[in-house]
Formats: structure tokens, sequence, C-alpha cells
């Protein structure tokens, strides 16, 4: 019992408000008369107290279990609030109005990135930024991937990949527009970039490296580099059914149109050579041999440029006689060593040495069929 309860009494009739106590046992209380009367505590009975004098709770310190059941604050929203539709521009950087656009496949457990899933990222490496359109091919149709956008220099997720499902995107095309919707900008032609993207690279541990869009390693495919979109060979199942059955110089023809420009070029000269009687010549240099090195590392060039000197070695070996000059350039000597180490495991019947200095300097080698 404190100053200030409500109490009625026990014994009698009334009540009235605490007002003070003469001792432990007696109270003062003021009826609605306004006179006070001492009555025995014990004969009092408490109907309200005063809110002044209850103990509160005291709140539980941050991070405690009571903490967590109490309900969360949530800020007062008027309704008449204006609605705030400000968006700061897009951050640009120097040198960034060139467009650079990637694929990024990234292995959500890198220790076993040739069973674990993969994210796939649409990179837009530039200050504009991208409407695109991603599309896959399957023979005469092809269907929609992904559309949105992609702001600039920024990575756009598009989904997680298993390597089961590489095989429906094995050709792609990419198509887009480059614009600032904040300022005026110099206009790009539209984007039309073809695909091509090799499931057997993603079992290989060396294809994934770093970049500085990621913080762990990834394999990346250029779509458009310095502004120039990537050129990707696509042969149609019809046209290469075409090119077989047709006239050998026909298909020849043909052949060399899928070509890059220098190899056109080796091929021509290893046809006057051969005409001639002189060697046949094989370009080596992976320039020559492969429309693009974008995202191709050191190891991936060898394994092809040691394939083609096989497959060379191979469609003449019954014709004894015929010397072949493979360039390779002198460099560091790596392809020279692989070249020299396949000849002495796979092909003892071929003779070699230094091509001529006159003509080739040090960067050639030439294998005669015995």
């Amino acid at each position: 019992m404190k100053i200030g309860d409500k109490v009625r009494f026990l014994n009698d009739v009334g009540g009235g408000i605490v007002t003070a106590f003469q001792s432990t046992q007696i109270a003062l209380v003021t009826g609605d008369d306004g006179f006070e009367v001492p009555m025995p505590v014990n004969e009092l009975v408490v109907v309200t107290t005063d809110e002044y004098n209850v103990a509160k709770p005291q709140k539980a310190p941050a991070g405690t279990a009571n903490a967590a059941l109490q309900p969360p604050l949530h800020p007062v929203v008027d309704d008449d609030d204006p609605v705030i539709t400000f968006k700061p521009r897009p951050l640009e950087r120097r040198g960034g109005d060139v467009a650079n656009v990637q694929l990024a496949f990234v292995p959500t457990r890198l220790d076993q990135f040739s069973t674990a899933p993969l994210d796939v990222f649409l990179v837009n490496d530039s200050n504009y930024s991208l409407r695109f359109v991603l599309l896959a091919h399957d023979d005469d149709r092809c269907r929609l991937l992904h559309d949105g956008e992609a702001e600039a220099n920024t990575k756009v997720w598009l989904e997680r990949l298993s390597h089961e499902d590489l095989s429906r995107w094995a050709r792609l095309t990419l198509q887009g527009l480059m614009v600032k919707s904040s300022k005026d900008f110099v206009p790009m032609p539209p984007l039309n970039v073809g695909l091509r993207v090799d499931g057997a690279r993603f079992f290989r541990r060396h294809a994934f490296g770093p970049s500085p869009y990621f913080t762990t390693d990834a394999l990346l495919l250029d779509a458009v580099t310095d502004g120039r979109p990537v050129r990707s060979v696509f042969v149609e199942p019809a046209e290469l059914h075409d090119a077989i059955t047709a006239h050998p110089a026909a298909a020849a023809k043909v052949a060399a149109d899928a070509l890059p420009p220098r190899t056109q070029a080796a091929k021509s000269s290893d046809a006057k050579s051969s005409d001639a009687g002189g060697p046949l010549e094989v370009d080596l240099h992976a320039d020559a041999l492969l429309p693009t090195l974008s995202g191709l590392s050191a190891r991936d060039i060898l394994d092809y440029q040691l394939k083609v000197f096989r497959e060379t070695l191979d469609a003449h070996l019954r014709r004894r006689g015929t010397k072949i000059v493979f360039i390779h350039g002198k460099g560091e000597g790596v392809l020279r060593a692989a070249l020299v180490k396949t000849l002495k495991s796979h092909y003892r019947s071929c003779r070699w040495q230094d091509a001529s200095f006159q003509e080739y300097g040090y960067g050639a080698t030439l294998v005669t069929i015995v």
C-alpha cells in the first residue's frame, strides 16, 4: 500500500485516497468530503493504484533472449509524404565509353569445378547501359534465354547451370543496344553477336582464371572487345553435308572461306608450293589457326596447335617423300619442343630438321615422310 492508492474500508462503508501514514500500521485516508480518517492498514483494501508508484519492467539489453521477443519498431509513415523518385547517375570511369561485354561462368565450388553448378553472369564493362536479349539456337530455331538491362559497369546474374545444361548453351546469340539514359551519348551500332560455348573447356581447371570482376576464378567468354563484336564461326549441319558431298574443288573453297584470312593465305601458299614440287607449308601460329584467342589459355592454344600438327602428318603418312614445313616461330621454343617430342614418340618413321634459314629463319621445322 502506497500514498495515492485508492482504498475502501473492509469493515465499514466508504473509502478514499491514502494521503499519509501515521505509522506502519495506521494510514490516513481522505474521503470524498475532504476529511482525513485514520484507519488500520489491515482494515483497508486497495481498489486501484497510482501508476506513478508502480515499478515498470526494465528493457532487456540488445542481443538477449528477451530483446528478441520485443516487437520491431517501425517508422511512422505518413501517406501524404512525397514518393522519392531520385535515382543517382550510373558511375562512369575514364576510358569506359568503349563497349566490352562478356559472359562469365563462375563455379559455385572451385574445388569441384568439373561437377559443381555454374553461376552465369553478363558483364557490362562500359559506361553504356546494355539492353540485351540472349538467345539459344537449336538447328534453324532459337529460344529466348534471358532479356533485360545491364547498367553501366555492372554484372547481371542470369542463372545457375549444371554441366548437363551446358549443351543447350552451345550456340548463343547476344543482341542489344548500348545507351545512356541520363545524358547525351555517341550512338553505337546494335549488337548481334554469335557465341560458341565449348562444353569441354569446363572440365579443364586452367580454363578458369582470375578476373577483375570476381573474387574467385571464372571462365570468361568475350562477346564485344573494345567496341568490336567477337566473331564466332558456326557450321550448319546442312552446309557441312553439302560441302562433303560437293565436288572436291567446291568443298575446298567452302572450307577455305570458313578460315581466318591468315590461314587462307597459308593454305594458298601450301597449294602453290605443292604444285611447284616444293614442300608443303603449315603455319602453326595461333592467330593463323583460330578466329579468336579470347578466353583461351596458353595450354588450350598449344593443344590445338599439336592437334593440327598430328592431323597434317596423319593425312600424308602414306605419301613417302613428302616434305612439310611447320612454321612455329622462334618464341621460347615451347611449341618446337612439343613438336619434336610428338615426332619421337608417335612418328619415328619421319625425319625432321630445321627448315631453310634463308626462308624461315629459326622459326620452322622441316618434316620428311619416309
